[in-house]
């Protein structure tokens, strides 16, 4: 089932006369993992926001369940983001340094849902061990965890909604190898035992290789690729895609 539809996606930054995204269409179906790959600045954090309209797009369409995202209010889209999560790339700067673990989660009940106090910190508990950390977590600040540790406890923040769809923005990239794969395959856990779709976006060809079904590659706001991942890898035909591949160590 076609899950989200991007139609013309145009977003121009007109301080610098930039387009940083440039006519984008794509479709991502319910239960895949679709990344989208390509060299920093080539607009795919813009391209992330224009689909949960964290930005306003200057022209297209954003389909979600067959419901365009651009024609509806304000308040509807507040209900509709519930459906729609983001796991941003910075686990530091996307936490707020004054408040601790248990309340970055908990918030997320008391602006969504009609939760109990109780309620709320119980559910708060589950999601903190189903994200491998636990209850010892409540009441600890970002400074007082590795980067690991926060990227969880943003992973978390963004399961606590029942989201359908999660856009996973370069969510590893700013981790340690060894904490990288660790991130990675709670992310694979997580979109297998909950049916969770991704956009997963990132730089880095191996990462994607590791976690995606489908890749699209972006260069200077526009998609110039897509396929399966093994086909794309094998077999490029773009050159910017090539020169990617190339520059890239693959498992």
């Amino acid at each position: 089932m076609e899950l989200l539809k991007i139609d013309n996606l145009r977003k121009t930054f007109k301080k610098h006369n930039t387009r940083a995204v440039d006519d984008v269409s794509f479709s991502v179906f319910k239960g895949e993992v679709l990344g989208l790959v390509g060299e920093s600045g080539c607009g795919k954090s813009t391209l992330a926001k224009l689909a949960l309209r964290l930005l306003e797009a200057d022209k297209g369409s954003i389909f979600y369940k067959g419901r365009d995202l651009l024609n509806i209010s304000h308040g509807d889209m507040r209900k509709t983001r519930k459906d729609l999560q983001i796991i941003f790339q910075d686990p530091y700067a996307s936490l707020d340094p004054r408040m601790k673990a248990g309340k970055v989660i908990e918030e997320v009940y008391h602006i969504h849902k009609n939760v109990s106090g109780r309620e709320r910190k119980n559910k708060t508990i589950e999601l903190l061990e189903t994200v491998g950390l636990g209850e010892t977590y409540l009441n600890r600040l970002p400074s007082e965890l590795s980067g690991g540790e926060r990227q969880r406890i943003g992973i978390a923040r963004a399961l606590a909604t029942d989201p359908e769809f999660i856009i996973c923005d370069e969510p590893v990239s700013s981790l340690d190898i060894s904490v990288q794969a660790q991130i990675l395959n709670l992310l694979i856990e997580l979109q297998k035992r909950k049916n969770l779709t991704y956009l997963f976006i990132s730089h880095d060809l191996g990462v994607i290789g590791s976690i995606c079904d489908r890749v699209m590659v972006m260069q200077s706001g526009k998609l110039i690729e897509s396929g399966s991942c093994e086909n794309v890898f094998k077999n490029p035909q773009h050159p910017y895609t090539k020169t990617l591949l190339e520059s890239a160590l693959l498992p």
